[in-house]
């Protein structure tokens, strides 16, 4: 993308108390960076799958592909996002008529697997693989279904229940009562603040709970590491079980990406992981991205719009900002304007570190300059710098790649910015051609296309030295360029 600094339009942002600590806003990460030195970076997102997505949440999912990017570039580390799918947002919520206690059934239950890989498909992919595709940046999906299911995940949800009365006011500061929701095996409903829900043994082997059904009566749920029944956990304890859970992969850090309103519950989120006894060096890492508002000063919120009208959002809130699927324009489009939008609030963290009417992001998206909205789009790809030069001066004619799953998506006829330093030369790919290993590619390819300053043996050293045996192992892409 179009380096932003040079058309920024004119943005005022108040000073912070970060002002004098950070130069650039994935400094944020930078102590942790230094301190744990990880193999490989993930920017975690995760947004309840209810429906098509507001502005706000596609501004956090553009901010962390964005910053998993600067990430890459400036500590020269693997990166990718992870995206998390909520399918246990709830779908619908009923009031028993005789105890009135509420119940709830959540997405998973209401359309099953299949229902919710339909929803992600339909309100994300599209939109995760251009963001994927412009800025090289690879990312993984994953429901809370399948999160709630792995071993490392359960088996830090039992530690958790070791110490529940030092957790239970962290999570529910006004009853001390911890949703822990466990639908009925028979119905897949369960009581929404788990008011009678109890934990009756906790051992070595697991945990078993009884809770009530509004039509099905008592039951019992056993829950271990590997079995047991869905385990739908209230939002602060999610997160804690989650980020907790993240540790275990002391190779790679995890970096939790989430709205600016989320600066308050984390609050509490840390209070209950340090009740659990993590460690100064596993807290979680986190950037909050800038909260759209309203006119109102509140939080751009579908829900408060359904229940206030026209209200709950004021002038200037454009219909596409609450259903970004209404966007007037191809998905590339969308995303490239989203992209330059919030490549201009990372030039300064002054910017990226407040909140914004959507009146006023409208107006910085509205700035953006026209050549833009019908420019050919280009993917950035960084390379080093003694492969940029013979690139640039045309030299080289054909780029190795391993085949992550954004590299797979390069066609032919696409243009590929090669940036380096600050410089950059644009390209067209005339040809990808996808080979088992690099020994299959150099003995298909002309080296000197490939570097013409080396012999066969030096380069495939060379290459094997950036790439590891486990990338190799993903496939390797030779992509035929020529200077445009």
């Amino acid at each position: 993308m179009p380096d932003p600094s040079s058309t920024t339009p004119t943005l005022l942002s108040p000073n912070s108390v970060l002002a004098n600590a950070l130069l650039r806003t994935i400094d944020m990460i930078r102590p942790r960076v230094k301190a744990m030195r990880p193999a490989r970076i993930e920017f975690v997102v995760g947004t309840q799958i209810n429906g098509a997505p507001h502005l706000g949440t596609n501004l956090v999912q553009t901010s962390a592909f964005l910053l998993a990017q600067q990430t890459r570039r400036t500590f020269r580390v693997d990166t990718a996002v992870r995206f998390s799918a909520l399918d246990n947002a709830p779908y619908d919520v009923v009031l028993d008529p005789e105890t009135h206690h509420a119940y709830q059934q959540t997405y998973f239950h209401a359309l099953g697997k299949d229902g919710i890989a339909d929803l992600v498909t339909g309100y994300y992919k599209g939109f995760f693989d251009s963001l994927s595709d412009a800025t090289d940046v690879d990312y993984l999906t994953e429901t809370y279904t399948d999160q709630q299911t792995s071993p490392g995940f359960r088996a830090e949800f039992l530690r958790t229940l070791e110490v529940l009365d030092d957790l239970k006011w962290w999570l529910n500061p006004s009853t001390g009562v911890i949703h822990t929701r466990l639908p009925c095996p028979a119905c897949g409903w369960a009581e929404k603040r788990a008011e009678r829900t109890r934990l009756i043994r906790l051992d070595d082997d697991g945990a078993v709970f009884t809770a009530v059904c509004h039509d099905h009566g008592d039951y019992e749920l056993y829950i271990d590491p590997v079995d047991g029944g869905y385990l739908d956990l209230a939002t602060l304890y999610r997160n804690v079980v989650k980020e907790r859970s993240f540790t275990r992969d002391t190779s790679t850090l995890h970096v939790m990406l989430k709205g600016g309103d989320w600066a308050f519950g984390c609050q509490l989120v840390d209070g209950a992981l340090a009740a659990l006894g993590t460690p100064p060096g596993a807290m979680p890492v986190r950037i909050f991205t800038p909260q759209v508002l309203s006119a109102t000063g509140g939080k751009l919120s579908k829900s408060l719009i359904r229940a206030t009208g026209t209200a709950g959002s004021g002038p200037g809130v454009e219909p596409w900002m609450l259903t970004t699927t209404d966007w007037p324009g191809s998905t590339d489009q969308y995303v490239d304007a989203l992209i330059w939008l919030v490549s201009v609030l990372l030039t300064d963290p002054k910017h990226f570190f407040r909140s914004f009417t959507a009146h006023e992001l409208g107006r910085l998206m509205s700035a953006r300059p026209a050549h833009l909205a019908t420019a050919k789009r280009a993917r950035d790809m960084p390379i080093y710098k003694q492969y940029y030069d013979l690139i640039a001066n045309g030299t080289k004619t054909v780029e190795v790649r391993v085949a992550y799953t954004s590299m797979q998506r390069i066609k032919a006829g696409d243009q590929i910015r090669f940036t380096c330093r600050g410089e950059a030369t644009l390209t067209q790919v005339k040809r990808v051609t996808r080979y088992a290993n690099f020994d299959d590619m150099f003995a298909r390819e002309n080296p000197a296309a490939i570097n013409p300053t080396a012999t066969p043996v030096e380069q495939l050293r060379a290459v094997r030295e950036i790439f590891p045996p486990e990338k190799e192992a993903l496939g390797v892409l030779a992509i035929e360029i020529q200077k445009v």
